[in-house]
């Protein structure tokens, strides 16, 4: 089935196809083709140009009316699987306590443990389902889920299998990591190695045995995992074909960045604390950096520095971090919205950092990110907006009119 978008405003995120991420200055640039068409077919994108002497020939016309088309966000970094929301978290954060002294209390990570104990495969999957829904209709066609809520065998393989769900009902392109490393069980608190052999022996082979991961992450910061721990587990999970994404320097720097590239992660996600030599580090990298603007408003800690990111010649992606205690929101726009605001990166900028950044981050820039002829028609079509920068000023506004994934409305 043919399909073409006429009468569209600006069409805006065309990138060759041999683009695999941006980065440096030339994230600044956002190239776009006015008064446009795009065509596609079987799912992927097969023409698009300049409306004018156009000849419109199409099993299904859909009229932009002068709206914008993009490429659907994709969103590198969530925890979308849990079991229950943790809103009394969020009065003891506003109550002065901090994301270390509510973990100290048992809250936090383990919180979402112990519920997601409680909670069947199906009610996972419904709860996850609604959510999948939700951020689709904010613009987001791919996504990567991590686990890490489990921190059992039994725990941490339904939360995968769930994944292994989604994937198959959903339409959008979907990513799995194993974070098993996520958080120390209360009960290996004192006993480290029990809990990294259950990990590396047990929860590892059968992961791999029924295929529910793509990604391996750790989270690498003091009171969790340290870098040994990290690159033992990293480690590991290559011999499996995992590639890693780790979560580091959120708190400290303690050279979760270091270990990350050694090992080829994917990407580096948080970043929150970043040194001169993390930079450097990443300069000879084919790591992407990724931004979590939705965790730092929240749980009021410091935003990634973009700048010095940016301005070092290096890529960056932003993602939502959706998961219930330190970002319970998958907004990507809203997460847009933040780094233009507090972290002073321009419109264009965040728009790839959101897109094709983010599809390099969760390893599918060959088929989303940009608008390239070849990749899945994973799309976005706004209201008449006067322009991009309209996105990020109308924070909290939803200005999608509708949203095309795999080339369906």
């Amino acid at each position: 089935m043919k399909t073409i978008i006429t009468n569209i405003g600006l069409l805006s995120g065309i990138l060759p196809v041999e683009t695999k991420k941006v980065s440096g200055t030339e994230m600044n640039l956002w190239n776009g083709i006015e008064n446009a068409f795009i065509e596609f077919e079987n799912e992927v994108i097969a023409d698009f140009g300049s409306l004018s002497g156009k000849e419109i020939n199409a099993d299904k016309i859909i009229d932009a009316k002068g709206g914008f088309v993009l490429p659907a966000w994709c969103d590198s970094h969530t925890h979308l699987v849990f079991a229950a929301w943790r809103e009394k978290e969020f009065v003891d954060k506003l109550n002065g306590l901090s994301y270390e002294e509510i973990a100290k209390r048992g809250g936090g990570i383990l919180n979402s443990a112990k519920k997601l104990a409680e909670a069947s495969e199906d009610e996972l999957f419904d709860f996850a389902w609604q959510r999948l829904e939700e951020i689709k209709l904010t613009g987001t066609g791919g996504v990567e889920i991590k686990s890490g809520y489990g921190l059992s065998f039994e725990g941490e393989l339904k939360m995968l299998r769930v994944i292994r769900s989604l994937k198959e009902k959903s339409d959008l392109t979907i990513k799995a990591t194993f974070l098993g490393a996520h958080s120390y069980p209360m009960e290996f608190r004192e006993n480290h190695e029990g809990y990294l052999k259950i990990l590396i022996d047990e929860m590892l082979p059968q992961i791999a045995s029924e295929g529910l991961a793509d990604f391996i992450d750790v989270f690498c910061e003091k009171g969790y995992f340290n870098v040994e721990e990290t690159d033992r587990v990293l480690k590991a999970g290559a011999k499996y074909g995992l590639v890693p994404k780790v979560h580091v320097n959120q708190f400290n720097a303690i050279g979760g960045v270091a270990v990350s590239v050694k090992n080829n992660a994917r990407s580096v996600d948080h970043l929150e604390q970043l040194t001169e030599e993390d930079i450097s580090i990443l300069k000879s990298s084919n790591t992407m950096p990724v931004a979590l603007p939705g965790c730092s408003f929240f749980i009021r800690i410091p935003y990634t520095p973009a700048r010095k990111i940016i301005d070092a010649g290096l890529p960056l992606a932003i993602a939502s971090d959706y998961n219930p205690g330190s970002s319970p929101s998958g907004n990507i726009p809203f997460a847009a919205s933040l780094a233009c605001l507090n972290m002073k990166m321009s419109t264009n900028e965040v728009l790839n950092a959101a897109t094709i950044n983010g599809a390099y981050a969760m390893a599918v820039e060959k088929e989303l990110g940009s608008i390239t002829i070849g990749k899945k028609a994973n799309l976005i079509i706004t209201e008449k907006i006067p322009s991009f920068d309209y996105l990020p000023y109308r924070f909290g506004t939803n200005c999608i009119a509708q949203i095309i994934v795999n080339g369906k409305a």
